[in-house]
């Protein structure tokens, strides 16, 4: 069945029968894909270690994608090959981009003056900031 390993879109699910939960797990994470997946039992916690197990970036457990799909806090995107971005929350925001620290020392640089050794120059600074941290000066 090509609908297995193959990237789909649509209302479409491939079936297969397993003899164990592992064996089951195995076979759903055997694809390069992992968009979304589903769950069904009737143990809700039960179905819900199984969920953890998958690889897709959304796992529905008794459902097929409107709860996850109305979480809109929810990280929604793609495992694997199925996709680098994210939808909602923060982490849809976020995901292409890089955060940068640009720092300028405008007084004294960190490196040691003149005739001070490191090990010297270290805790005069630490003590500093300290003193400063203390004072709530940051």
């Amino acid at each position: 069945m090509t609908l297995f390993d193959h990237e789909t879109f649509g209302p479409v699910v491939s079936i297969f029968r397993y003899r164990s939960v592992d064996e089951a797990v195995a076979m759903a994470n055997a694809s390069p894909y992992g968009l979304n997946a589903s769950v069904w039992g009737r143990d809700g916690a039960a179905a819900r270690e199984v969920a953890r197990r998958l690889h897709a970036g959304t796992v529905n457990v008794n459902e097929a994608f409107a709860a996850a799909w109305g979480s809109i806090d929810a990280p929604m995107g793609g495992m694997g090959d199925s996709g680098l971005g994210r939808r909602h929350g923060a982490d849809g925001l976020l995901k292409y981009t890089e955060a940068q620290t640009v720092a300028h020392q405008r007084l004294q640089g960190f490196t040691p003056p003149r005739g001070i050794e490191h090990e010297r120059w270290t805790r005069i600074l630490t003590r500093a900031f300290k003193t400063l941290r203390a004072l709530g000066i940051r």
